[in-house]
């Protein structure tokens, strides 16, 4: 049975330590919603924040691509979707979109990420029930 998707992360607030001096929200505070919807979206997949301390396996980023396309301000709330759109054994690539709580697009997001055995590190296959819960998405 395939999960929801895309997943829609939880409500964020753009903060004010993320406000540039242009008035508006730093470029790199886009990446960090990105990261946070998809730290949700891999706890859903069994690689949350604990799995390196319980698996010694780890996600890391290698490539990322993002379009930004509305200015977000200090206290406005959005919600990031997670769409995986293809994996394999050791790699998922990602599309994602930062929307406003009034529905408006802010940005989109294209990333690769790694699956990495932290005893080398090296990048190494998905075990076959995170596996499962990443082709449940997909589907």
């Amino acid at each position: 049975m395939a999960a929801d998707a895309p997943f829609i992360s939880s409500p964020m607030q753009v903060l004010p330590e993320w406000i540039d001096y242009n008035g508006h929200m730093n470029m790199a505070y886009y990446n960090v919603l990105f990261d946070k919807c998809a730290d949700e979206a891999f706890a859903l997949f069994g690689i949350g924040a604990d799995y390196v301390k319980t698996r010694a396996m780890s996600i890391f980023t290698a490539e990322i691509h993002v379009c930004y396309v509305r200015e977000l301000h200090v206290g406005e709330t959005v919600t990031v979707s997670f769409h995986l759109i293809d994996h394999d054994a050791k790699r998922l690539r990602v599309y994602q979109e930062i929307r406003h709580e009034e529905g408006w697009l802010a940005a989109t997001g294209e990333a690769l990420s790694l699956h990495i055995d932290m005893g080398g590190p090296k990048v190494a296959p998905f075990p076959p029930d995170v596996m499962e819960k990443i082709e449940a998405m997909q589907a």
